[in-house]
């Protein structure tokens, strides 16, 4: 399986936890309720620690889509028509959709700026996209590690550049709690969504959206319910707008704390760079032997735990991933990306050698 960056795996004790919360509200569903508060405020601030974050700034979501969907709703009672959603062109399809359907809504423009290939110096990266602003800009839409390409892109400054001009900044970033570390509150987005679910080992079902306290006022809910108020001081507006959606399962959520425990307890730092020192080993032998140009040098720190490898143009996709599954059992995304074929791999701590290898021996009998 080297295809984590989609899933995700949940190590036994996590979901241990897991299926405890979900007997405990089965057994008893009126006590299990009575408490849910007191438990999801636990999980939550277990969850702020661990992002460098107060409780407050958080709420619980299923995953970064439907964090990406309520930032989206929220902002189109502030979008005109014609105003500009600046993003890139490495975005998740599902999250583009958010934005294009909100555009259809209001008016607004999705606008993709192109950065060329390859990456190389985040400076002069950070220009090149801002040379996207125009005057009708009105929100910056970034994935923190891309989907397609796993680049992770230098976002803190573009927050920071966002901020003093005046724009809402909106982060994408499903892929990084776990395999890098992050501190909300110095990186400086307004809005970050981020999933528990694939490198923090929680189970699927938990992500988390962060909200600065300055801009909270805008969150709207998807789901109205008991959990919205009339009265805009009411105490938990954040909280109870994108949490509260009536009776359903919690115990993803609440076994979040289980898995930031385990990551403790494993020596998480040691195992990140254990596995992007696999990642990168693997990048640059595959790179050598087919020939193909990297997606970004080796100078910046562009890939973690997840790389995408230009496979050669003359690699028939279908006919790999067939090979791949049904020979070799291997499970790893093929990308066909803006013209690229690329295979995105993903390494976590219960990858082997051995996986990487099969990998490898597929690769060159069958990849082009």
């Amino acid at each position: 399986m080297l295809n984590h960056g989609s899933f995700g795996a949940c190590p036994r004790p996590v979901f241990a936890a897991y299926q405890h919360w979900q007997q405990v509200f089965e057994e008893h569903p009126d006590g299990f309720m009575r408490q849910w508060v007191e438990h999801m405020d636990a999980a939550r601030a277990a969850l702020a620690a661990y992002l460098h974050t107060m409780p407050d700034q958080l709420a619980f979501v299923v995953n970064a889509t439907f964090g990406v969907n309520v930032v989206a709703h929220s902002l189109r009672a502030i979008l005109r028509e014609g105003d500009q959603i600046l993003t890139t062109t490495h975005e998740y399809a599902a999250c583009n959709n958010a934005w294009a359907y909100v555009c259809g809504k209001t008016g607004a423009r999705y606008i993709a700026q192109d950065v060329p290939l390859p990456f190389d110096d985040p400076e002069a990266w950070v220009e090149a996209f801002w040379r996207g602003v125009t005057p009708r800009t009105r929100v910056i839409f970034l994935s923190h590690i891309t989907s397609p390409t796993a680049l992770t892109l230098p976002v803190q400054p573009i927050c920071r550049r966002a901020r003093e001009a005046g724009l809402i900044t909106v982060v994408d970033g499903a892929h990084v709690p776990g395999q890098r570390l992050l501190d909300l509150d110095a990186l400086g987005a307004d809005f970050y969504i981020g999933n528990c679910h694939k490198w923090m080992l929680a189970p699927k079902g938990s992500g988390f959206l962060f909200a600065r306290r300055e801009v909270q006022h805008l969150i709207e809910p998807l789901v109205v319910g008991h959990g919205w108020r009339h009265d805009a001081n009411s105490g938990r507006p954040l909280h109870d707008y994108v949490e509260w959606l009536g009776t359903r399962d919690l115990a993803a959520f609440l076994a979040v704390p289980s898995a930031i425990a385990f990551m403790q307890e494993h020596d998480w730092e040691r195992v990140r760079a254990l596995c992007a020192a696999i990642a990168t080993e693997l990048r640059a032998y595959l790179e050598a032997q087919w020939c193909t140009q990297s997606l970004c040098t080796t100078r910046a720190s562009w890939f973690a735990q997840m790389v995408a490898i230009r496979l050669p143009d003359s690699t028939n996709l279908a006919a790999l991933s067939r090979a791949l599954r049904e020979r070799y059992r291997v499970e790893v995304p093929l990308i066909e990306w803006r013209g690229l074929k690329l295979l995105r791999v993903s390494v976590q701590a219960y990858t082997t050698r051995a996986d990487i290898e099969r990998l490898v021996e597929a690769l060159l009998a069958h990849g082009g």
